[in-house]
C-alpha cells in the first residue's frame, strides 16, 4: 500500500524534496552572511575564544600633575606622546599632516591632522591594505622606516615615500589625505633607506636618501646622502644619482649614520637637513646650504642645529636622543620643526620609545635655521601664540576607554605584520573584542592574536575584563606588554582542572618563565590590571565585582626598554590570546 501511495504521489514527493533542499541551501547562505569574518570557519573550532569587554588606559605621570599648563598659548612636549618616531610633516593651506614610522605593525604609517601644529588627531593610516604593506617574516624593528610626507602644488597631490626593509623603497599618493592612498610605486633604482621628495618651485622633483658611500665604508656607520631627479608624470627617476654629503658635516670626525634627509627652498636658498650620530643619545640634526638641488652644499659652522647629547645626564626631566627632524612654515610665516626625542627616567631608560616633539625654528645672522644651540634644553612646556590645548588622548594625563561597541577598531589599535582579521572579531559577541586562542605566539615572526596600543606615559594603569570561553587548559588570554619577540610580560588567564588560574609570565630568548600564579574561583568574568610606576610594574586580578588582589609587584620595567633590548619601537600593551 505504501509503495502504491508513493508511486501515485511520486511527482508531489519529488517537488517537496527539491523545495526542502533549496530551503536548506538558502538558510545556510543566510547564516553565512551574518558571519563576515573568515575567523568563524572550521579553523575557529580548533581553539577557545577570549571575549574582552573593555580596555582602559590612564596616564599618571608626575610631570603633568606637578606642572599644569599656564593657560592658553602653551602646550606640552611631546605633542605625540608615546612611540611616534621619525615624524615628517607637510601642509596645504591651513591644514597640516604628519606621519610616523610603524616598523612591523599593521596598519602602517599613522597620519595625523592639525590646524594649529599642536593639537593633532589621527585620521587614519596611509598603508591600510595588505597590497600596500608586506611584513611577513620581519622582526618588530624591521618593516617601515622613516616615512616622509610631501605636498606637490603643481599636481595638487600628496606623496608618502618610505622604506620597507623587506622590499625596498616605494611611494604612495593621494589627492585626499583624509581618504585612501594608492598602491605602491616601487623605486628599484633608489637604494638605502629614508627617501624623501623635494618639489621645487620650477616644477621639478627630486628624491634624497641615505645610502652607502661612493667607495668602501671607512668605518662602521659611514653613510652618504644621495639625490636623483624624479619624473612626476612618468613616476620614475630620470637622472644619475649624486652624492650631496659623504659621512656628515665634519668628515674628519668620522660622523656616523647620516640619514633622514629633507630638502627645502626658503627665500631662494636651498637647504639640506639630515640626522646624524645614530638614534641613541648621540643623535643630532645638521643643516647645509646650497644654490641648487644638485649643486654643492656647505654645512653651517655651528652645527648641529638640534641635539642634547652634550648636556649633564643628571639634569631634571631630561629629553634625549633628539634628531630626525622636519620643517614646516605656519600660516603666520613662522617656521616650526617636528622631531623625535626620548624622555628617559633619570636619563637611564624608558618604555615609551621615541616620541614626536615640536619647537619653533630660529634663524642665525647668516641665514641658517636652528632649534637649539649651546646648552639649551628642549622644553616640555612651549609657548605658541593663539593655540588652545585640546582635550583627548594626546594631552597630559589623559584617560581612554574602549568598550568595543564599534564594528571597527579605533585608530589607536594595531596588530603585528598583518590585519589579523582571522584572529579577532568585534561582531561575534556584541560589545566585546573576541580573540581566537591562536597557536601562533608573540615570540614568532608571524601574526599572533595580539591587539595592541602604544604606552604613552611612564606611570599608567591599564585594565580589562575577559571571559575565557574554553575548556582547554592550554588556552590562555590576558594582557601582554610587548617590546619585541624576546622581551614581553604576559598577565594571563587559563583553565585549571576545576577553576581558573591567573599567571604572570616573562618571555625571553630563553623561553617562558612563570613569575607568579594563583588559582582562583571565578566562574565567568575575570578582571586584569597593570600599574606602571615607571621603573616597575604591578600586576593585579579580580572577579567581576570583587576587590583587586595583587599577583606580583616590583617587576623590573627596564627589561622591556630599548636600553636593554635594543630595537626602534616603544613598548605596546594590549589583549592577547594564545595556546601555551
Amino acid at each position: 500500500m505504501i509503495l502504491k501511495s508513493f508511486l501515485k504521489h511520486k511527482k508531489l514527493v519529488k517537488t517537496l524534496l527539491v523545495n526542502t533542499f533549496h530551503i536548506v541551501i538558502i538558510l545556510f547562505v543566510l547564516h553565512s552572511c551574518k558571519m563576515p569574518d573568515k575567523w568563524f570557519g572550521s579553523e575557529a573550532g580548533k581553539s577557545g575564544l577570549a571575549h574582552f569587554d573593555y580596555f582602559k588606559y590612564k596616564g599618571a605621570d608626575d610631570f603633568y600633575r606637578e606642572n599644569p599648563l599656564p593657560g592658553d598659548d602653551y602646550f606640552y612636549n611631546p605633542v605625540l606622546p608615546g612611540w611616534n618616531s621619525d615624524p615628517s610633516i607637510c601642509k596645504k593651506g591651513g591644514d597640516y599632516f604628519l606621519v610616523t614610522s610603524t616598523f612591523s605593525y599593521f596598519p602602517g604609517v599613522p597620519i595625523f591632522h592639525s590646524t594649529d601644529l599642536v593639537n593633532w588627531k589621527q585620521i587614519g593610516f596611509v598603508l591600510d591594505r595588505t597590497s600596500q604593506l608586506k611584513l611577513d617574516g620581519q622582526s618588530t624593528s624591521q618593516g617601515i622606516f622613516a616615512p616622509a610626507i610631501s605636498y606637490n602644488p603643481y599636481n595638487e597631490t600628496f606623496y608618502m615615500i618610505t622604506t620597507n626593509i623587506g622590499g625596498g623603497n616605494f611611494f604612495v599618493k593621494t589627492k585626499d589625505p583624509f581618504g585612501s592612498w594608492s598602491e605602491p610605486v616601487w623605486l628599484p633604482e633608489v637604494h638605502g633607506i629614508d627617501p624623501s621628495f623635494f618639489f621645487d618651485d620650477d616644477g621639478k622633483a627630486y628624491i634624497v636618501n641615505n645610502d652607502e658611500p661612493a667607495g668602501p665604508a671607512k668605518y662602521d656607520g659611514h653613510r652618504a646622502i644621495r639625490i636623483r631627479e624624479f619624473d612626476v608624470v612618468n613616476e620614475k627617476v630620470v637622472s644619475p644619482e649624486k652624492i650631496l654629503l659623504d659621512g656628515g658635516v665634519r668628515p674628519e670626525e668620522n660622523p656616523i649614520w647620516i640619514e633622514g634627509p629633507h630638502m627645502y627652498k626658503i627665500n631662494g636658498t636651498y637647504f639640506l637637513m639630515a640626522a646624524e650620530g645614530g638614534t641613541s643619545t648621540m643623535h643630532s640634526e645638521v643643516i647645509l646650504k646650497g644654490n641648487s638641488p644638485m649643486g654643492r652644499f656647505i654645512p653651517w659652522e655651528n652645527n648641529p642645529i638640534l641635539t642634547q647629547r652634550h648636556l649633564d645626564p643628571n639634569r631634571e626631566n631630561p629629553v634625549t636622543c633628539a634628531g630626525h627632524a622636519d620643517l614646516v612654515q605656519d600660516e603666520k610665516g613662522e617656521w616650526w620643526s617636528v622631531f623625535l626625542a626620548c624622555r628617559p627616567i633619570g636619563n637611564n631608560f624608558e618604555n615609551l620609545g621615541r616620541e614626536t616633539f615640536l619647537l619653533p625654528v630660529r634663524w642665525s645672522e647668516d641665514n641658517f635655521p636652528y632649534m637649539t644651540q649651546a646648552d639649551e634644553l628642549i622644553p616640555m612646556i612651549v609657548r605658541k601664540e593663539g593655540i588652545k590645548p585640546a582635550s583627548g588622548c594626546l594631552n597630559g594625563n589623559f584617560e581612554c576607554v574602549d568598550d568595543f561597541d564599534s564594528s571597527k577598531l579605533g585608530f589607536e589599535w594595531f596588530t603585528l605584520r598583518t590585519p589579523a582579521t582571522d584572529l579577532f572579531s568585534l561582531v561575534q559577541k556584541t560589545g566585546y573584542l573576541s580573540l581566537n586562542c591562536s597557536d601562533i605566539h608573540a615570540s614568532e615572526r608571524k601574526t599572533p592574536a595580539f591587539v595592541a596600543r602604544r604606552i604613552q606615559h611612564h606611570k599608567f594603569e591599564c585594565e580589562t575584563m575577559l571571559n575565557l570561553a574554553s575548556q582547554n587548559q592550554t588556552d590562555a588570554a590576558g594582557m601582554l606588554i610587548y617590546k619585541d619577540e624576546t622581551h614581553q610580560y604576559f598577565l594571563s588567564v587559563n583553565r585549571s582542572e576545576k577553576n581558573y588560574r591567573v599567571s604572570l609570565k616573562k618571555i625571553s630568548e630563553f623561553g617562558t618563565e612563570v613569575i607568579a600564579d594563583k588559582e582562583i574561583k571565578e566562574k565567568k568574568f575575570i578582571r586584569l590590571k597593570v600599574i606602571s610606576t615607571g621603573e616597575e610594574f604591578e600586576f593585579y586580578f579580580a572577579g567581576k565585582k570583587s576587590d583587586w588582589e595583587l599577583l606580583a609587584d616590583k617587576i623590573d620595567a627596564f627589561y622591556l626598554s630599548t636600553a636593554n633590548s635594543f630595537g626602534f619601537t616603544g613598548s605596546t600593551i594590549g589583549m592577547y590570546a594564545t595556546q601555551n
